[in-house]
């Protein structure tokens, strides 16, 4: 693929979806013209300026020659690749602009190595407190090696799929929940700890304040325990769905 093409490539490429003509829809263009006049009334817009809603055009840029040619010069000095890149697409016209914004999708400049993976200087931590790395990014991602200045191709992590676990406990309020144990739901009615060892029906022990906070996050123990009833079950049932 010759690099000077590759603005016309990504560029020149059909919209997709479908144009809705008004005329073909029913009722479609009396509406309009009752919007237009509306507006034209009111001083607000020209009748011109009313243009056809409900359209599904969209942008379809052709970003595979572009993906394929940052693949073929992995290894080379970024400097010079991004020089003829810049001399074939000249990027002072729009065509060549357009393409030059693109190229940032796929390339990564300032990076970090750590533990062998590359990381984005400017990264947020994600909500777990984890800092995402390139190689998490979904398709392919290139960055500029730090110390070298080689473009080079980030791995691909194997995403294995884990299904969520079955949920085990459900809060009825601060001192009840119900809890499965052994495929049976029971009803779990906790109490504060008020002396220095109480039984535990939950854990089948004594305990004392200590291994309540160990345990439950606070000074409560379970005091009682019974298997739900039909109509426990049955909002066991609607709280899980």
């Amino acid at each position: 693929m010759s690099e000077h093409r590759l603005s016309e490539i990504v560029i020149e490429r059909p919209r997709g979806g479908m144009r809705i003509s008004s005329k073909k829809l029913k009722g479609y263009r009396k509406e309009l013209e009752q919007i237009t006049r509306v507006a034209t009334e009111d001083g607000l817009l020209s009748p011109y300026l009313i243009k056809p809603r409900r359209k599904s055009k969209w942008l379809s840029d052709h970003l595979g020659p572009l993906r394929k040619l940052l693949q073929s010069q992995v290894g080379q000095p970024w400097d010079q690749v991004y020089s003829r890149l810049c001399r074939d697409l000249n990027p002072r016209t729009m065509a060549g602009q357009h393409v030059i914004d693109h190229l940032w999708d796929f390339v990564e400049q300032h990076v970090e190595i750590i533990d062998g993976l590359p990381y984005a200087k400017n990264n947020r931590w994600s909500w777990r407190g984890e800092r995402p790395s390139l190689a998490d990014s979904y398709g392919t991602k290139f960055y500029v090696h730090p110390e070298t200045r080689l473009l080079c191709v980030a791995p691909l992590m194997c995403r294995r799929w884990e299904p969520t676990p079955p949920k085990r406990e459900i809060e009825i309020s601060a001192y009840e929940q119900y809890r499965q144990i052994k495929n049976i739901w029971y009803r779990i009615t906790f109490e504060v700890l008020s002396s220095s060892f109480v039984w535990d029906m939950l854990l089948k022990e004594t305990i004392d304040a200590k291994k309540a906070l160990r345990t439950y996050g606070r000074r409560i123990y379970a005091a009682k325990k019974r298997q739900c009833s039909k109509r426990d079950l049955k909002k066991v049932r609607d709280l899980l769905s």
